[in-house]
């Protein structure tokens, strides 16, 4: 087994968070571990003297980009694992032109997007928040039949945009339930959509038949406000709009529009800005469930991404395959 000269650049926080000491411990035996002293600032003199012996650097939640002027002062560095999601914040594809190889735990963070979105879904499509809501507003009585006449999660339509790591997770926990799941994803074919337990559809059609569209696409040029007036129009009234994706994928102030009508219904963890404005109508609307970003790994959640990045540390000690590599083709078209 290799020694390797591993380089932990992640912010304090992330790190005890992520890392906790039986999985430090056990990284330590596949080589010298060092902490960098700088991780949101990798041109330092000390992150530069670290970095020019890396042989793998673990990256995480609030690391500074490793751009191509960062990688030429590694010239030894073999490979990044990133213990979180979305590579693109923390390298750019000039990796992989120095042969870099990149490993995300994208996979071990969608599981935990794909509960809560499945909670959701089925706490939605029942009509708990609308009858708690009633309850606690006539502090008597409700007629719950009268009231929820039209919920229930018996045959309704669950439209899923985007078959991606989290999107296909959604689909996979959907499948006990009596729902009719519907996906659109312009890379996905007919034959993969119904092997994943799904009927593909374009955009459009699954916006206007489905009662509850649960968003999980990447932020990428192409489908940043790919849901904006025309197709927050499209919902069918009292329809559902779910996103544990990025904020910027959704027009906000059409969004916002649709809420203050009341038309439809919306279960929001991300937005763009990030925090709504303070007076903004998110924070008061009693159709919609706002949450700060707590979909993702939060909490012992953290510690699967750790046990899985340094599993990928392993692998690379013992001359092993990564099992969570990254492509330059998947690095292109996931956000």
């Amino acid at each position: 087994m290799a020694e390797l000269d591993i380089v932990i650049a992640m912010t304090p926080e992330f790190t005890e968070r992520t890392l906790s000491p039986a999985l430090r411990e056990r990284l330590a035996t596949f080589g010298r571990v060092r902490v960098s002293p700088s991780p949101a600032d990798h041109h330092t003199p000390a992150a530069r003297e670290l970095l020019a012996g890396a042989d793998v650097v673990i990256t995480g939640t609030g690391t500074a980009l490793l751009d191509d002027a960062t990688l030429a002062a590694a010239p030894r560095l073999e490979a990044i694992v990133h213990a979180a999601g979305s590579l693109r914040p923390v390298v750019t594809a000039a990796a992989f032109e120095r042969g870099i190889r990149l490993s995300s735990q994208a996979g071990a963070n969608a599981l935990p997007v794909a509960e809560y979105t499945l909670a959701m879904i089925l706490l939605e499509l029942k009509g708990v928040r609308l009858a708690e809501q009633v309850y606690r507003a006539e502090r008597d009585e409700v007629d719950v039949d009268k009231l929820l006449a039209v919920n229930g999660n018996y045959g309704r339509r669950v439209g899923i945009v985007s078959a991606s790591a989290i999107g296909r997770r959604v689909i996979e926990l959907l499948r006990p339930f009596d729902v009719d799941t519907v996906v659109y994803d312009p890379y996905l074919s007919a034959e993969a959509a119904a092997e994943l337990g799904a009927a593909r559809m374009d955009l459009r059609s699954l916006l206007s038949t489905s009662d509850l569209v649960s968003l999980h696409a990447p932020l990428l040029p192409e489908t940043r406000g790919m849901i904006g007036t025309t197709e927050l129009a499209a919902l069918r009234d009292g329809a559902i709009l779910v996103n544990t994706a990025r904020g910027a994928l959704v027009d906000q102030q059409a969004l916002i529009r649709e809420l203050v009508e009341g038309r439809i219904r919306a279960v929001i963890d991300v937005t763009d800005p990030e925090v709504p404005e303070p007076g903004s109508p998110l924070w008061s609307l009693d159709n919609v469930v706002l949450t700060p970003h707590v979909a993702g790994s939060r909490g012992l959640e953290l510690h699967r991404i750790g046990e899985r990045a340094v599993a990928e540390v392993g692998r690379l000690a013992r001359g092993e395959p990564l099992a969570h590599e990254v492509t330059r083709e998947a690095y292109a078209i996931n956000a």
